[in-house]
């Protein structure tokens, strides 16, 4: 006569429980890695429509951008913070500059979006840095003057929804950024700031800061001079920044 397995007892229960374990953990590895591309697909579907935000183009269908995005980016570079191209990026770019990070940015491999917008070049340069209860980034498209802004868009982690998340949601805030200038005459320190209303002395390049999230927008003045800070040698070459009349 067979001895029946006695299911209240304690190896029983120890080995049910690891063989569970295993099952689920396989299935959850599986899963993972079978919706994997789709999830990279995604992430970087909305990583070109950021960086179209910050070139003014906005409200596309996920086709239009990725056609667009092929069509208006020349290339993805990656420079060092003395200006000089490691690597060159190419039309539409997806395998340079496109794939690097905020840690890259910090080891001194920045990315830089070389762009045709209406047959005039721009270039985008993303930023990052920290709000109130996060991460926030984005991306700052310069005139081919390297000085004036001519577009911009930021995004965020976990702001608060109807005050620091407005950096995001907000496009009219964003949209005070245009025309701004990155350097005042005859400076080589990056002046593009966002300041409470009341403490805005130069319009030219001061924005002003998201009302009731001060702490966020401290972080937005902050990401931007020390991100954009990093391409001064880039913005400042051969001292051939065209100053704002």
């Amino acid at each position: 006569m067979k001895k029946k397995i006695n299911t209240n007892s304690n190896t029983y229960i120890l080995v049910y429980s690891a063989v569970l374990v295993v099952v689920v953990a396989f299935l959850l590895a599986f899963i993972y890695q079978s919706l994997k591309a789709m999830q990279d697909a995604n992430v970087a579907l909305d990583k070109k429509k950021q960086i179209l935000a910050a070139l003014n183009i906005r409200n596309l269908s996920d086709d239009e951008a990725k056609q667009t995005y092929a069509e208006v980016i020349d290339a993805d570079r990656i420079i060092n913070e003395k200006g000089n191209v490691i690597v060159q990026g190419e039309k539409g770019g997806e395998q340079a500059a496109f794939k690097l990070k905020s840690s890259d940015a910090k080891e001194g491999k920045l990315a830089l979006y070389i762009c045709t917008v209406n047959g005039q070049t721009k270039y985008v340069i993303p930023v990052y840095g920290m709000g109130l209860w996060g991460s926030i980034w984005g991306y700052v498209a310069v005139d081919d003057d390297l000085n004036t802004v001519f577009g911009a868009y930021f995004d965020h982690e976990s702001e608060t929804a109807g005050l620091g998340a407005e950096i995001k949601d907000s496009k009219q805030w964003q949209d005070q950024f245009k025309g701004k200038h990155l350097f005042q005459s005859g400076s080589d320190e990056v002046k593009l700031q966002v300041l409470k209303k009341s403490d805005v002395s130069d319009p030219t390049t001061q924005c002003d800061a998201v009302t009731g999230a001060t702490l966020t927008s401290d972080g937005v003045s902050q990401m931007l001079t020390t991100s954009l800070s990093r391409y001064r040698a880039f913005l400042k070459q051969n001292n051939n920044v065209k100053e704002a009349q």
